[in-house]
């Protein structure tokens, strides 16, 4: 396990899933993390698990689409904390339809939450990051933002503008010692996938050479390797966490 001890960690979407999976590992490993989701219920019941478990971790409500709240929030983990050392882009949403029939409040709101979210609370943090000379910047795009899928013309896009970004954000930042870096996650067990029906899982599977779905902790163990000192010579990477869905 690696020592982030001293390191402050903000995740977005830290309220379930990977997000909550992201938290708790870096909690783990020692850094004091800055858990921001829309749900305030659900982030004060990972905060209350970190903090069980002998973490540190706060709680901040933040819609990330919200341009307002990025900006408070930000403000506000760096009063609380002096600094942002680690930042998990992980606040996600998708609203599948077919390009024909997607309406553009859909496409707006994808790409607010997926992709112009991560550039707002990147531009919030990277200051004290490059001061301070070093950072991580962690973005979690998805597979679909690598080989595309059907129905889902938004949601790819906005995992493949991440992509961009970090590449983009990784060149200009490498002078600072800041890396920046993507996990792609496959399929993984979280609530999108279980609510799909068993038929279409088995089928999903199917693409899948290791024959089940990942886990959330598998991702988030991704994200703390990417966020530790051993990773420091590792920036505009996308590490595929996938089963060999996707390879190359």
């Amino acid at each position: 396990m690696p020592d982030l001890k001293g390191r402050v960690a903000l995740v977005t979407g830290a309220s379930q899933g990977i997000g909550r999976a992201c938290a708790l590992a870096l909690a783990e490993a020692g850094a004091t993390v800055a858990a921001a989701a829309r749900n305030r219920d659900n982030l004060a019941a990972v905060v209350e698990e970190i903090t069980r478990s002998g973490g540190t971790a706060q709680s901040f409500p933040m819609d990330v689409a919200n341009d307002e709240q990025v900006k408070a929030t930000s403000k506000s983990v760096m009063d609380a904390f002096g600094k942002v050392d680690i930042l998990v882009n992980n606040a996600g949403i998708a609203r599948d339809q077919l390009l024909l029939r997607m309406k553009r409040a859909d496409w707006d709101a994808v790409l607010a939450t997926n992709l112009t979210a991560a550039y707002l609370t990147i531009q919030q943090v990277v200051g004290v990051m490059m001061r301070q000379r070093w950072g991580r910047i962690i973005n979690i795009t998805s597979v679909v933002g690598q080989m595309g899928q059907a129905g889902q013309a938004n949601y790819a896009a906005s995992k493949a503008g991440l992509i961009g970004l970090t590449m983009a954000l990784a060149r200009e930042l490498g002078s600072r010692n800041v890396t920046v870096n993507a996990v792609a996650p496959g399929f993984i067990e979280t609530a999108m996938i279980a609510g799909l029906p068993a038929e279409l899982k088995q089928k999903l599977l199917t693409l899948v050479p290791l024959g089940r779905l990942g886990t959330d902790r598998e991702v988030a163990m991704a994200v703390l390797f990417l966020a530790s000192d051993d990773a420091s010579y590792i920036t505009g990477h996308v590490l595929n966490v996938n089963g060999g869905m996707l390879m190359g």
